[in-house]
């Protein structure tokens, strides 16, 4: 049976979040809390990112100024050494050098083969179309869309403006609150890929009782699906 397979980005086919967590281990060692502990810190940035998030959408520069503003919030405004610190912490991810997930050339070839391929990315549009240019993945996706958020809505849309049936499509990713049950609820399969980093903010418990959830334990795994 051909499927109409929606992969997500960041953490599903190259690395993402591993770069974000060296830079804010990077900004907790600089920040050296005197009475905090580097979870207590974290559990901080946490909060701040999740309004800033939701105020100012996703990407590096959103991410730096979360990191400047518990600085602030927890130490006092930051100096310009504390700000360079800050900068050169999030060099690497503004660098966007792709790091592929193992296995996903070699996989996205073969269900290509088999299956329509779609990718479904959320966050700034420059920064991810960076990403998808620089990954060399895009010719193997019949179309690509970069959304600000992915909800229930942006599923249902998504479908119906490519014409797809939502039983014979799968949103296929490693966050349980943006790939699995947002698509779940449009009607669609999901299956969890998951990745040891994944965001805090992309936590949520896993539908484990749903008849079209799935789970693999690696990438690869995805051909003895479909």
């Amino acid at each position: 049976m051909r499927h109409n397979l929606i992969f997500d980005g960041d953490d599903t086919l190259w690395e993402n979040n591993a770069l974000f967590e060296r830079a804010v281990e990077k900004f907790i060692d600089h920040l050296a809390h005197p009475t905090l502990t580097r979870e207590q810190v974290r559990a901080r940035l946490d909060e701040i990112e999740t309004v800033n998030v939701r105020e100012h959408g996703y990407g590096v520069d959103v991410f730096e100024r979360s990191l400047g503003e518990c600085l602030a919030s927890l130490r006092g405004e930051p100096t310009e050494h504390d700000r360079q610190v800050l900068r050169v912490a999030c060099a690497p991810i503004r660098a966007q050098q792709i790091e592929l997930i193992d296995g996903v050339v070699e996989t996205l070839g073969e269900l290509s083969r088999r299956h329509r391929l779609f990718l479904l990315t959320k966050g700034d549009v420059a920064e991810q179309t960076g990403k998808i240019e620089a990954s060399g993945l895009a010719e193997f996706f019949t179309d690509i869309a970069i959304v600000r958020e992915k909800e229930t809505p942006v599923y249902r849309e998504f479908v119906s403006e490519r014409d797809l049936s939502p039983a014979g499509t799968w949103m296929i990713g490693n966050s349980p609150k943006s790939d699995i049950w947002p698509a779940l609820e449009a009607g669609l399969g999901a299956v969890l890929v998951p990745h040891p980093m994944t965001w805090s903010l992309e936590a949520r418990e896993l539908p484990t009782a749903h008849a079209g959830f799935r789970t693999v334990s690696r990438f690869a795994g995805l051909s003895e699906h479909f």
